[in-house]
């Protein structure tokens, strides 16, 4: 299948690897037979690689209908789009934004209703940032910004079009689910949430469940599974004494990027990441 340079995120999703794909891109395997992603969140290196057949997977429900949506009803999708646009302002983001507040009325919504709603969320709320608070409901301010791309057509329908060109499969669960039909000639990417580099850093606002130590050491017991069976594997994570510990033994590359989602100017700005593999 042809590279189409159109495919890309359709969302700003915090941690997203649009910055450091070139990193990235420099340690895929050249060949490798099903690709599985299972933290996906704004899908950057599946739209980079568009692989023939992928399995990909990410825990937030709202963000997995957004693309099973794209995938089966772009059109009525982007109809959808247009009425925010047409109604944007700051009144009206709030009055989409509290639609979740009453879990009754929203559980009534279609399934496109509810991804033109995240869309447009993702578009016009403050710093692009996608959270939820303890309750699961949408809590980002409204961004004001002068002219938010709430319709990119052009994206839609090329990613509408390679998800149905390619044979990918949609999950949406737990990360150690995704990979159970990882044989040998499969490659792995995996993009959890990071390891804080300090105390009062953790972000786990894109779902109630959150990612801490216990699961970073699941995910590490995944790899090790991997590595035993063959599968090849890259992980991207924050590079703390934690993490450059726990996968000690696996080649490690210390990468720089840029942390351009946060609350506070000063904290943004060039960190240390880690992108962790089994294989030269």
């Amino acid at each position: 299948m042809r590279i189409n340079p159109l495919c890309a995120p359709v969302l700003k999703w915090a941690g997203g690897k649009r910055q450091l794909l070139k990193d990235i891109k420099k340690h895929i395997p050249e060949r490798f037979s099903t690709y599985y992603e299972p933290f996906f969140g704004g899908g950057a290196v599946l739209f980079e690689l568009q692989p023939n057949r992928a399995v990909v997977n990410d825990i937030n429900e709202e963000l997995m209908n957004v693309y099973l949506v794209i995938r089966d009803h772009v059109e009525e999708l982007i109809e959808e789009l247009r009425n925010h646009e047409e109604k944007n302002s700051e009144e009206y983001y709030y009055e989409i934004r509290e639609l979740d507040r009453d879990k009754e009325k929203y559980n009534q919504l279609s399934n496109i209703k509810r991804a033109s709603r995240i869309i447009y969320l993702n578009k016009t709320c403050y710093n692009g940032l996608f959270r939820v608070n303890s309750q699961g409901q949408f809590n980002v301010p409204y961004g004001r910004y002068k002219n938010p791309d709430i319709v990119n057509e052009v994206t839609l329908r090329a990613v509408s079009n390679y998800f149905n060109k390619a044979n990918i499969t949609f999950k949406c669960g737990d990360f150690e689910e995704t990979v159970k039909g990882a044989r040998k000639g499969s490659f792995v990417y995996f993009d959890p949430p990071y390891d804080p580099i300090s105390d009062t850093s953790s972000f786990t606002g894109y779902d109630l469940n959150g990612f801490n130590k216990e699961d970073q050491i699941r995910l590490k017991k995944l790899c090790d599974k991997l590595n035993e069976r063959g599968v090849k594997f890259l992980l991207s994570n924050s590079a703390t004494k934690f993490i450059l510990g726990l996968y000690d033994g696996y080649n490690i590359e210390i990468v720089q990027a840029n942390r351009a989602i946060n609350s506070k100017g000063d904290k943004r700005g060039k960190v240390d990441e880690v992108l962790v593999k089994n294989y030269e």
